[in-house]
């Protein structure tokens, strides 16, 4: 029996990529050329890469599912929701900790969020896996920076032509209220938003395929984060059926040591790590058959 593969893409999205030029659109409300918010060095090559892997892979991926960063321009983890002791708005890649607001260095511009952001960053802090990091705005919900990089876009729609299949499509990070790097539940989730909690769906369907590929950005952020939850939640005896895509990835800039100890640990468990051309001989050998 054919094995089945799945291609899973976390967050292959224009404002996490460093695209040249000829890449960003014109925008007449502002009279100049859209910039990526958030662009992830190496992460437009990464996605050529991918693309390109999807294209010879062919009939040798039996599924294919993304993920998309999609939030609200108000959110926790955005600089309009924050404020210095003296009013000014804090800039990005501050991070926040629950003691300097306690102690007035960093409030909520509306005082009656404090007590709701002082919740949510204990709850974080005691995760011990994130502290609060205040990014640019990025993946605005209908915005050109939420959408797909072109040339994945490409791909994967020439793979659906020809394999009379969907890719499915997954959002995440629309609660306001919570950081949402993981694809699988949020960073703390919330009680009364089902959205924010394990996604149990999204693993049983992963785990229904003999191998899940991983790739997307960043490594160091929102792919760590998935692959994490995923590893948490499939059991060591299933672990080997994971491999990340090296070349199809990359840390945000200034994370490169976070995103080499995460791909340590996960070797370490059992994943493999691999370059997209190291997989294809496989994947081809599978469409022949």
């Amino acid at each position: 029996m054919m094995r089945s593969t799945h291609l899973l893409i976390i967050d292959p999205q224009n404002d996490f990529c460093d695209l040249p030029q000829d890449y960003l659109p014109f925008d007449p409300a502002s009279n100049s050329r859209v910039s990526p918010a958030l662009p992830v060095p190496g992460a437009h090559a990464d996605m050529q890469r991918l693309a390109q892997f999807i294209d010879r892979a062919g009939a040798g991926i039996s599924d294919i599912s993304i993920t998309l960063d999609s939030h609200h321009r108000l959110d926790i983890a955005h600089p309009g929701f924050w404020q210095t002791a003296e009013k000014q708005q804090v800039t990005p890649f501050t991070q926040i900790s629950a003691a300097e607001v306690r102690s007035g260095v960093y409030q909520p511009r509306k005082s009656t969020d404090l007590a709701r952001a002082l919740s949510y960053l204990d709850a974080l802090e005691s995760a011990g896996r994130y502290q609060l990091m205040v990014w640019p705005v990025h993946c605005e919900i209908g915005s050109w920076g939420q959408n797909i990089h072109a040339d994945v876009h490409a791909a994967y729609n020439r793979w659906e032509d020809a394999s009379q299949r969907s890719v499915s499509k997954l959002s995440k990070g629309s609660n306001p209220w919570t950081e949402h790097y993981s694809a699988i539940m949020a960073e703390v989730p919330d009680a009364e938003d089902p959205a924010t909690q394990l996604n149990r769906a999204f693993i049983d369907m992963l785990a229904q395929s003999d191998q899940i590929l991983i790739a997307g950005e960043a490594g160091s952020h929102c792919v760590k984060a998935t692959t994490e939850h995923i590893v948490d939640n499939f059991g060591p005896h299933s672990l080997s059926r994971l491999v990340l895509l090296t070349d199809c990835i990359s840390p945000v800039s200034g994370f490169d040591s976070q995103y080499r100890d995460f791909l340590g640990d996960m070797q370490s468990k059992g994943l493999r790590l691999a370059q997209s051309t190291e997989l294809l001989p496989e994947l081809l050998a599978r469409r022949a058959a």
